[in-house]
């Protein structure tokens, strides 16, 4: 790490931090992703102006050894910030790999800002490959998928075959369900949870449902996709 920094090269960085970040942020923001474009480049900025400003104070603190702990700072705050993105729904754990990717882009930031441009660009170059190329692994595997549906209708209604057929027909699989009778009987709500694998191209609410809406004998009909990564 240099021990003179010109504005020019602050600007290198900076520029090079905000190319890498936006391309990773963009390609998360554009999937749906809890963590999109404006979070993704915020993080990475921070952490290649933490190190720039490591840099310029380097020459003229005493005891530079103990500037190293605001980069130590820096993971560690978005250690919690990460963890705060991991989301516990029972069994379920959701937000790993966003907490992965808020990880991941602040040590890239740190590389710009230290200065270290060829580490920085390789590690781009790996995210860039992890996140773009081998999304067609994923999809020739099938991403899971999990979703919440409720419906509640009259029990002398046949709905719940056709649900059943519906659900058998587009490939969902019932993980678990609830039921519970109310009005002496007479009405029935289902809590389906449902398991699937898809390409990452399918609607997020699936046609079925806005057929089964139109039954009647129907009073309500819920579905809750859990979110993406």
């Amino acid at each position: 790490m240099p021990e003179h920094l010109g504005w020019g090269m602050i600007a290198v960085r900076l520029a090079l931090t905000l190319i890498a970040g936006g391309l990773i942020g963009l390609n998360r923001g554009e999937r749906q992703r809890r963590v999109g474009l404006r979070t993704t480049l915020l993080v990475c900025l921070a952490a290649s102006i933490t190190m720039i400003l490591v840099n310029l104070l380097f020459p003229v603190v005493k005891g530079p050894e103990g500037l190293f702990r605001i980069p130590q700072g820096l993971l560690s705050g978005i250690g919690f910030i990460g963890a705060g993105a991991i989301v516990r729904r029972g069994k379920l754990v959701e937000g790993v790999t966003t907490a992965a990717t808020l990880w991941f882009v602040t040590v890239m930031g740190m590389c710009f800002g230290a200065g270290y441009i060829a580490l920085g660009a390789v590690a781009f170059g790996l995210a860039a490959f992890v996140l773009l190329c081998l999304r067609w692994a994923e999809r020739r595997v099938g991403i899971p998928r999990r979703a919440r549906l409720v419906v509640s209708f009259d029990t002398g209604a046949e709905i719940e075959q056709r649900i059943l057929a519906a659900l058998a027909h587009a490939g969902y699989k019932i993980a678990s369900e609830s039921r519970v009778f109310t009005n002496n009987g007479k009405c029935c709500k289902i809590r389906y949870q449902l398991r699937w694998h898809d390409d990452g191209r399918a609607a997020f609410t699936p046609g079925f449902a806005d057929d089964l809406a139109r039954e009647n004998g129907l009073h309500r009909l819920e579905w809750r996709q859990a979110a993406a990564e």
